[in-house]
């Protein structure tokens, strides 16, 4: 059974004890390691976003409009089918959204997992979370880092798809001349996230001058 059947099961489920039972369960499926990717939803200005944890990091965080029915299974197919609802064991990384969303976080704690990204896309996201709070990197520069300098292009491919985004932070990635460029949540969002770290001002089209990422 995987889990877009468990939570049809769940829905189908009569009354307040059954969804108790149901969420015992789940609960001591976490606490007994039959869970490989635990998930749940933070609270976020964009809406609840599905945050997913492996037993080596944040695996996936999906913006609301994702089918969290179709991340969940592409999880289960990726990842580990053995994937549950669990709110202790997201706890840490909701909660440090929740902080950085106020402003009161300048870096997560929890570790990314790159399962979901493979070869010069994974050391792209990999570079890309050394990017500091506040600071801004070119694509160009990306690439560099990652070995490839001429492939600034392919590049914004990988932050396009980056499973992670906000914890693996791709929205602090803009162009050379200085535009925004695109963002795996839309470019609203990027501005919204540039403005909350301060690399982009109220009312201004661009950010501050790219620093690049820490080696």
């Amino acid at each position: 059974m995987n889990t877009s059947e468990l939570k049809r099961l769940a829905r189908r489920s009569q009354g307040p004890a059954a969804g108790a039972a149901a969420a015992r369960f789940l609960e001591r499926a976490s606490a007994a390691g039959l869970v490989d990717v635990a998930y749940g939803f933070a609270d976020s200005p964009f809406g609840p976003l599905l945050v997913a944890m492996s037993k080596r990091g944040v695996v996936r965080l999906a913006y609301p409009n994702e089918a969290a029915d179709e991340v969940l299974d592409d999880l289960a197919s990726q990842v580990s089918p053995r994937v549950l609802e669990s709110l202790g064991a997201t706890d840490q990384v909701r909660r440090e959204l929740d902080e950085y969303f106020e402003g009161r976080r300048r870096s997560f704690s929890v570790p990314a997992d790159f399962a979901l990204s493979r070869g010069f896309s994974r050391r792209i996201l990999e570079r890309t979370a050394r990017i500091p709070f506040g600071d801004v990197a070119t694509y160009a520069q990306m690439a560099e880092a990652a070995g490839s300098p001429r492939a600034a292009r392919a590049a914004g491919n990988a932050l396009g798809s980056n499973p992670i985004p906000i914890v693996v932070p791709c929205h602090r990635v803009v162009h050379s001349d200085g535009g925004l460029g695109g963002y795996t949540g839309g470019s609203e969002r990027k501005v919204v996230l540039l403005r909350l770290e301060g690399a982009l001002d109220e009312g201004a089209a661009r950010p501050r001058s790219p620093g690049g990422p820490r080696h």
